[in-house]
């Protein structure tokens, strides 16, 4: 795992973005799935995937997406349905581009601003979450989701998609009892 925009690096093939706050519970999600994801790659998995953890989407975080063929981002969802869904992003130019919580979208739009051209393939793959609280672990309930998302997150990537593959969205789940 690397910091955020290292221009210095070469850009992997895939990104997979996971942000959130560790120390509030189930916010955690994000950046659990990817510590599970660099477990793998230790162990000579996912070698053409990079992988980036953050609190939250800054404006800079749009340099990461820069020659990429798939990127997915990851967050924790309270609100979500299910217990993870993967979603094709689309260009959003909304107020959050400057302030304290920057949607996915405006991520694309400050990449589409910024003259790199049009940003490739992104997903957000939401995670059910349960309890925000600060300084709590994550829930049992969402770490069941967690499970589910990792195991659909890989199959997704062992496609090993290319330019011109397509990302389908995961068939819902349902919810623990």
């Amino acid at each position: 795992m690397r910091t955020p925009s290292s221009p210095d690096l070469v850009s992997m093939p895939v990104l997979v973005f996971g942000y959130g706050n560790p120390s509030r519970g189930d916010d955690a999600l994000g950046v659990a799935l990817i510590r599970r994801l660099g477990e793998r790659q230790a162990s000579g998995e996912l070698r053409d995937v990079e992988l980036l953890t953050d609190f939250q989407l800054q404006p800079e975080h749009a340099l990461d997406l820069a020659r990429r063929e798939l990127v997915i981002l990851v967050d924790a969802d309270a609100s979500l349905g299910t217990t993870h869904r993967l979603e094709p992003l689309s260009t959003d130019q909304t107020a959050s581009y400057t302030t304290h919580e920057m949607s996915p979208g405006a991520l694309l739009w400050v990449y589409d601003r910024i003259g790199l051209g049009p940003p490739p393939p992104c997903y957000l793959l939401r995670i059910r979450g349960y309890h925000f609280d600060l300084g709590s672990p994550l829930s049992p309930a969402a770490r069941h989701n967690l499970d589910l998302a990792e195991t659909c997150l890989l199959s997704r990537l062992a496609a090993q998609p290319g330019p011109e593959a397509q990302v389908t969205p995961f068939a819902p789940h349902t919810l623990p009892g």
